[in-house]
């Protein structure tokens, strides 16, 4: 029995062993995987055109030097859309609600991006921490501020991912539970709630997708600034 509304987002164990491992690596086996066929079934090629598209998108703006990004950022974004939607699930867990994975995601790719900016081009990497044209006795606190920018990036990008669904999960758990309250004691409130709570779950449903499509271009702007 669920003791606290938090609950849902605590990791659930079988005989000792995490469970998160299996929800990490369920949606891989979820999607489906193109054949050796001339003629692909019809969510195969739904999947295949929605890939080329959201991956020309995301390339669009960078240069040749980040297209090699190209199947990792294409990979992640289906990943985390996949376990966004998996979680809306009823009597599932999202591992995504979790701020270790999500940092576990966005301190690494953050990483890599500044350090391949440093490596090929650290005149522009050093750069962007002074803006053009700054007064001079503006220098040391721009650079500053620039600094700590720079390192909030991984910390905004894990926050804001795991602060949005668990929001959602959270207002849909409390609107479900004022359902069940009001439904012997004044059913027509009870669905008007029923409805609002409709609303909501679609609402969540659009903010799983877009969460996951943020976070990925995010990275991207991060990998542009530094290729």
């Amino acid at each position: 029995m669920m003791m606290s509304f938090f609950d849902q987002f605590a990791s659930p164990f079988l005989l000792g062993i995490p469970l998160i491992a299996v929800a990490v690596a369920l949606p891989w086996v979820l999607l489906p995987t193109p054949s050796s066929r001339w003629m692909n079934s019809r969510l195969t090629t739904l999947q295949t055109w929605f890939i080329n598209r959201f991956t020309n998108q995301l390339l669009m703006p960078l240069n040749m030097g980040g297209h090699k990004w190209a199947l990792m950022l294409t990979s992640l974004m289906l990943f985390l859309i996949t376990i966004n939607m998996l979680g809306l699930l009823p009597y599932t867990f999202t591992p995504t609600t979790q701020l270790s994975l999500n940092m576990g995601f966005a301190v690494p790719l953050w990483l890599a991006t500044v350090i391949i900016g440093m490596r090929h081009q650290p005149t522009i990497a050093l750069g962007h921490l002074l803006p053009e044209g700054t007064p001079i006795p503006l220098i040391p606190v721009l650079i500053i501020i620039e600094t700590i920018s720079l390192f909030i990036r991984p910390l905004a990008l894990g926050v804001r991912l795991t602060a949005n669904l668990t929001a959602g999960h959270l207002l849909i758990q409390l609107i479900a539970t004022a359902v069940f309250v009001l439904l012997p004691i004044m059913p027509a409130v009870a669905i008007l709630t029923a409805a609002v709570l409709f609303m909501l779950t679609l609402l969540e449903v659009a903010v799983a997708m877009i969460q996951a499509y943020v976070f990925v271009l995010l990275l991207s702007l991060y990998l542009q600034e530094n290729v």
